[in-house]
């Protein structure tokens, strides 16, 4: 694992995308501050750029840096969330403009899982994490069902897990809005 993310680091610092098992589903990655390299992510995915992807943070308080103004509420979900869950915050800065949604909004997950956890701990930025399909396919549950297409557009592949056969569930989503409104989108 620690070559790995020594490995990816490299490619991230570069400008590159990798291909890496997350807390949820294995993702696609770069620099979520790097414009140029999230560009590369939609061409890969095929993807067109309104639509937003997601960040991953291995710290509460990285959250802070990536938001304007961090509502009360999302230090308890992020705090007392038992499985992975995904908060879209209003206001989002230091990030590369293609990653936000029309309302200037990103979606921003603390990961806890080991290896995204260290690999974002390594690189002290936030790591794009997107589904390592072409848009409109399925997302793979396993590495094994990546298709050829996205393996080959990648810069670098994590060997970690791999082999895993499990099912793992998406990430919950919520989203914070100004105001203290909270919307559930996906439990």
């Amino acid at each position: 694992m620690t070559e790995d993310i020594k490995k990816a680091c490299q490619v991230l610092w570069e400008g590159g995308v990798i291909l890496y098992p997350t807390d949820t589903i294995w993702g696609l990655g770069c620099d979520a501050t790097n414009a140029e390299a999230v560009k590369r992510v939609y061409d890969i995915k095929q993807r067109v750029d309104s639509k937003a992807m997601l960040v991953l943070v291995d710290s509460p308080v990285k959250v802070d840096f990536y938001v304007d103004e961090v509502p009360d509420i999302a230090w308890d979900l992020i705090e007392l969330t038992e499985k992975p869950l995904t908060i879209i915050y209003p206001g989002a800065r230091n990030l590369a403009p293609e990653l936000l949604a029309e309302d200037g909004s990103v979606g921003i997950r603390v990961t806890k899982e080991k290896f995204s956890h260290r690999l974002c701990q390594q690189f002290r930025k936030a790591i794009v994490s997107t589904s390592a399909n072409i848009s409109g396919a399925p997302s793979p549950a396993t590495f094994a069902e990546i298709s050829p297409e996205i393996l080959e557009a990648v810069d670098y592949v994590v060997s970690f897990r791999q082999e895993e056969t499990g099912r793992p569930r998406p990430s919950g989503i919520i989203k914070l809005g100004k105001g203290g409104l909270i919307e559930v989108i996906r439990e």
